[in-house]
């Protein structure tokens, strides 16, 4: 049973929610309500921040809490607090870590004098996706039930299987959408759906569904293996520009897909050659490898199930840096200072490889 420890019929001083909202939906306005019935103020941490547009992540964060602004009253809204968070993939204490550390900022600033708030999360256990609930055993608990099943997997689906026209108010997917979202929420995605790198992330789950195709009759899904080289010298890595789909002029680590007849360091130096023509001896880089990591996050690539091996190469650091230049896939190859890494031009998981491997945290990872 919840106690009123607020003073004012509340059984918590902040509410917090931690979602994605790809997009914002009725199930989200309903554990939303909810929390505001139960808190004097809600605070959403708006996941998968900081990243490129993708299939899986087509809004950005400011994008999407225009989306719940837009679904709320003004008195409504006046008790919501909006904070970006950005995952930290291969590193779960870190996640919550940031997690911790944005809800203590963010109650100090609600709560200015109170020396011992009340904080809740709030949310239902949808998927596995949801095992954060577990993880704050300090806060107390709101329970959600799931609102009608709804999720923001099956809109993305039904927009793009569209092709991103959701232009008329007739047609099925408007009507679909009607029934699963707010239509503030609708008339907000209709000019986001032809904004040029929206319409290139329609693009991309078109490519990404005709790539499926190729194994669409195999009786089990296929797993891809993958090598990439993590190459560091004087604080700079070396990265490459994707000129193909998918990924299409993002910023990646040199790799590509492991060949049968080789082996992942093999592979690894196979790819960074073709890709950079690193001016660097074989027998150097090899001998310069100093780590080899798996990275396996089942949704760490829309093609499907892939597992890289990253391989982590410091060079010796030096005045200058080795030549590099595009190799026959790649259209420039470069070398970016540590600091000037960006989250949201990195293709799938690349950063967080680099940040795993590196042990730096790049660019600030919450929003202030």
């Amino acid at each position: 049973m919840s106690i009123d420890r607020t003073g004012a019929g509340f059984s918590a001083d902040v509410a917090v929610f931690i979602l994605r909202a790809q997009p914002f939906h009725f199930g989200h306005r309903a554990v939303i309500e909810q929390a505001l019935a139960q808190a004097k103020h809600v605070l959403l941490l708006l996941g998968s921040s900081h990243q490129p547009r993708s299939p899986r992540n087509p809004f950005t964060h400011e994008e999407r809490a225009a989306m719940i602004r837009a679904s709320f009253s003004a008195d409504g809204n006046a008790r919501i607090e909006i904070v970006p968070l950005m995952d930290v993939l291969y590193n779960d204490p870190a996640w919550i870590t940031n997690i911790r550390v944005a809800v203590e900022r963010e109650t100090r600033r609600l709560e200015p004098g109170n020396g011992n708030p009340s904080i809740a999360l709030v949310g239902h256990s949808k998927d596995e996706s949801s095992y954060y609930l577990r993880l704050f055993p300090e806060w107390h608990s709101i329970d959600c039930d799931n609102y009608r099943g709804i999720n923001a997997t099956d809109l993305r689906r039904a927009i793009f299987d569209a092709g991103g026209d959701i232009s008329d108010d007739e047609s099925a997917v408007v009507q679909y959408l009607r029934s699963v979202t707010t239509d503030a929420v609708i008339e907000l995605l209709r000019g986001l759906m032809v904004k040029r790198d929206v319409v290139e992330v329609v693009e991309e789950d078109r490519f990404i569904q005709n790539y499926k195709k190729g194994w669409e009759n195999s009786p089990y899904p296929p797993t891809f293996v993958t090598v990439s080289a993590v190459v560091v010298q004087s604080g700079h890595v070396l990265l490459v520009k994707r000129k193909t789909r998918p990924g299409l002029g993002q910023m990646a680590l040199p790799g590509g897909f492991l060949r049968s007849d080789e082996s992942l360091e093999d592979g690894a130096i196979r790819e960074l050659k073709e890709d950079t023509r690193l001016k660097v001896p074989e027998p150097v880089l090899r001998g310069s490898i100093r780590e080899t990591k798996v990275f396996d996050y089942p949704k760490r690539s829309a093609r499907g199930r892939t597992i890289a091996h990253a391989h982590l190469i410091q060079l010796r650091d030096d005045t200058s840096l080795p030549k590099v230049r595009s190799g026959d896939e790649v259209p420039q190859a470069m070398w970016v200072p540590f600091n000037q890494i960006d989250p949201e031009r990195m293709f799938e998981d690349h950063y967080h490889i680099i940040r795993s491997l590196i042990g730096t945290a790049f660019r600030v990872e919450m929003g202030g």
